[in-house]
């Protein structure tokens, strides 16, 4: 519907056919693309900085941050090395070998380092696990202002105070986040469904009249003619909601009453412990959601689940007559040689879909593709058109065991929750890996979660339901320091064991001081959170966000003076 080329329009990336584009001279803005490409470099690090630099135009780094002082580099430097931890990556990675999910994180973590005035965000959440959700969550909420293009309807509903919808060339503004856009949307889709069934009654009814052909003829009657000419005019004209993928899963034979058992399973992975001492039992008709950051080990544990994985140490046990259809994340099923139509049914025009024989171009059509792609090769598709020709290949073949590793990924919402109907009436068993909390409330009835240190737990219900049971989390040793990017501090002499008189009123001091300025943060995040905060215009948006940075600095310079002491 053109929703990233308004984001690159904006940005400077993509220049308008008519009209005209007004942005603020000096505007610090940046964009993080659906799929971001990165330079080659030595090391991820310098491929992002170079990335800033030819990205100027679209970049919140400024000229001073790249090219100023010392002080300008080492605090953007300093920024970029934080998010980079935080989103799971180093900077010392190779750029050309890090994968679609890594470059998202690191292309992320730069434009959160550029301190944006303007956050332009095109599907941010995807290759994002839960944690990198949540901090993403915590630094839009304080941006002055930000543009976001995602299908996570959590993420919306924490971070959105408007919502603007793009319909059939239509542009439709809606105050509030998520949640109030569905009541809206579905109130306008209603009537809006009335007024179209009017409209047809009546237009059926002009056409029966002016096949009578006599009274048409009528000099009196020439205003109606003319009338319903119009009508056809507009029943032309008239374009109709976008169309929605149409599915239809077939569950194929029944299976037996236990889908998998697992003993005391324990898998390592370069001296890593991913799993460890892991039992669980899945049975028919369960609907199973792992949950865990990148790189814990949901994929391997499926692959165990599925017995395509042998682990270390352990037992697994299959259940017997299983048909399992897998969604793979990586996309790596599909052979990008191959056509549309060969991808879905090899060496025949024709396929049965639910005891529902099709030829394989009407199936190609349920999942919005027209006719003419059907010859079309793998490697021509975008990534959501790649999603979609996915599914279709996945719902073609009867299978009493889905296995979903991130489905949601590019997906549009109508199709998403097209997706969601469908797997909560379907009657096998289902084990998904998604990052979308809504889609996992919504389908899953118990969890399966990584709770560190290659321990896993099963907890009754969805992602809401893991977080009220979870146990707290363990407090973390503070990171050491980073030789790369921080100044080498001043030479100290080394102090006794006892502090002065005045160093130890300063330390009795600390906590109230950084209680304090916490408790000044939760105020204004959460007045910054609120559905009408727009309404108090762009000056205590800034004022706000720069409120949030200057909080921030402080209480790192008060942290690092506590530890000193």
């Amino acid at each position: 519907t053109g929703k990233s080329t308004v984001l690159k329009i904006i940005a400077g990336l993509t220049a308008l056919d008519e009209g005209e584009l007004q942005r603020r001279t000096g505007l610090r803005l940046a964009l993080l693309e659906q799929e971001p490409q990165l330079p080659p470099a030595p090391t991820l690090r310098e491929s992002l900085i170079e990335r800033a630099r030819t990205l100027a135009h679209a970049s919140s780094c400024t000229p001073e941050q790249l090219h100023g002082t010392d002080r300008e580099r080492w605090q953007l430097h300093s920024r970029l090395a934080e998010y980079l931890q935080r989103l799971g990556l180093t900077g010392d990675e190779s750029p050309q070998d890090c994968s679609g999910g890594e470059r998202k994180r690191a292309a992320l973590a730069l434009a959160l380092a550029g301190e944006p005035e303007l956050l332009l965000l095109d599907e941010p959440t995807n290759h994002l696990d839960i944690d990198g959700i949540a901090l993403l969550e915590e630094h839009v909420r304080r941006m002055p202002a930000a543009l976001i293009v995602t299908h996570d309807r959590a993420f919306l509903d924490a971070v959105a105070t408007r919502i603007v919808e793009l319909d059939r060339g239509v542009i439709r503004s809606y105050l509030g986040n998520f949640a109030a856009y569905e009541v809206r949307r579905d109130q306008e889709a209603a009537a809006e469904d009335v007024a179209r069934r009017r409209f047809e009654k009546f237009w059926q009814q002009e056409e029966v009249w002016i096949r009578k052909g006599v009274e048409a003829r009528r000099t009196r009657n020439e205003g109606r003619v003319r009338r319903l000419e119009q009508l056809r005019e507009q029943r032309t004209e008239r374009r109709d909601r976008i169309g929605r993928i149409k599915l239809a899963l077939d569950a194929g034979e029944r299976s037996g009453r236990l889908v998998a058992e697992l003993i005391g399973v324990g898998q390592t992975f370069s001296s890593r412990t991913l799993i460890e001492d892991f039992s669980t039992r899945i049975l028919r008709g369960d609907r199973v959601g792992f949950i865990g950051p990148n790189g814990a080990g949901k994929s391997t544990l499926l692959r165990i689940i599925l017995g395509t994985h042998t682990p270390e140490r352990g037992s697994v046990r299959l259940g017997t007559n299983l048909q399992i259809a897998y969604f793979d994340q990586m996309r790596e099923q599909l052979d990008p040689r191959a056509t549309l139509a060969e991808s879905i049914s090899p060496g025949s025009d024709w396929i049965t879909v639910a005891e529902e024989r099709k030829h394989v171009i009407t199936y190609l059509g349920d999942f919005l593709f027209p006719p003419h792609r059907a010859q079309s090769p793998v490697e021509m598709l975008s990534g959501g058109e790649r999603n979609r020709l996915l599914l279709a290949r996945l719902f073609a073949r009867p299978a009493n065991v889905l296995v979903l590793d991130e489905p949601t990924n590019d997906l549009d919402i109508d199709s998403l929750e097209l997706l969601e109907q469908h797997l909560q009436d379907y009657p096998g068993t289902l084990l998904l890996v998604s990052h979308d909390r809504r889609f996992l409330d919504n389908i899953v009835t118990q969890t399966i979660a990584a709770d560190g240190g290659g321990r896993w737990r099963s907890y009754v219900g969805g992602y809401s339901d893991w977080l009220r049971q979870r146990p707290p989390p363990q407090p973390q040793a503070p990171p050491p320091a980073r030789s790369a990017v921080d100044p080498a501090p001043a030479k100290r002499t080394p102090k006794s064991g006892r502090l002065g008189y005045m160093e130890g009123r300063e330390l009795a001091a600390l906590p109230a001081q950084i209680e304090a300025l916490e408790r000044e943060q939760t105020e204004i995040s959460t007045r910054m959170s609120q559905p009408d905060y727009h309404t108090l215009g762009p000056e205590r948006a800034r004022a706000d966000g720069q409120r949030l940075q200057d909080i921030e600095a402080q209480l790192q310079r008060l942290y690092e003076r506590w530890e000193a002491l």
